[in-house]
């Protein structure tokens, strides 16, 4: 049968349950422990500087709010949106003393109230849990949320053929949203470029199978 990508209700990217209330844990668990080191770097490529505004799309436990956070000095904002409850449960705890961080539950994949305010928008592990139309409206929000010459940084799968890949992948992936499969196909780069963002950074990780590309929003 020919696979479809088009479909909502395949989608994994809303994370519920045991594994939201434990994500942190079972993000280090896939990874075998790799996954602290990795993270920690991807947030040193964003190249935050103090006084930064910052929107998360997709914010999960925070965890790498946390991150982004030290390099902000205390100066700036960071603003992270989700709809999982356990998720933001966590969120607002961590940042409850934190008058910096707002935490707002919030779909990504309708329009925001955001338009050239940030300096960076940053998406992790969450795009490709989208149908492609939907895709593109949470980069369309985030164009509109940039100021000019801010970036738009993607942390995700990287482009490639999954029936080249590792034996590891091809394990990995019969386990991931179906949505997967069609996002790594795609040039993202090309669809950006679509959508008025020019400049890109692209940083890869895990023997390049993910990356984290930077796009910046055109002036």
């Amino acid at each position: 049968m020919t696979q479809t990508y088009d479909d909502r209700s395949v989608s994994k990217v809303e994370v519920s349950g045991a594994e939201a209330r434990h994500y942190d844990f079972f993000m280090n668990t896939i990874t075998v422990g790799t996954y602290p080191f990795f993270i920690r770097k991807a947030i040193r490529e964003m190249e935050i500087q103090p006084g930064h505004e910052i929107l998360v799309l997709g914010c999960g436990t925070g965890r790498n709010l946390a991150l982004m956070d030290k390099h902000l000095n205390g100066e700036g904002r960071i603003v992270g949106l989700d709809i999982g409850p356990e998720m933001l449960a966590q969120s607002q705890r961590r940042f409850a003393d934190v008058p910096h961080v707002t935490i707002k539950d919030q779909r990504i994949d309708e329009p925001l109230p955001y338009e050239n305010e940030f300096d960076k928008v940053f998406i992790s592990f969450v795009l490709h849990g989208f149908i492609q139309e939907d895709r593109e409206k949470i980069i369309a929000n985030a164009q509109r949320a940039l100021r000019p010459g801010g970036e738009f940084i993607i942390l995700d799968y990287n482009e490639f053929d999954l029936e080249h890949a590792s034996l590891l992948v091809r394990f990995a992936f019969k386990m991931e949203c179906p949505l997967a499969t069609d996002f790594i196909g795609r040039d993202l780069q090309a669809i950006l470029r679509e959508q008025g963002f020019d400049e890109f950074r692209v940083h890869p990780h895990y023997l390049g199978y993910v990356r984290l590309l930077a796009a910046r929003k055109a002036e």
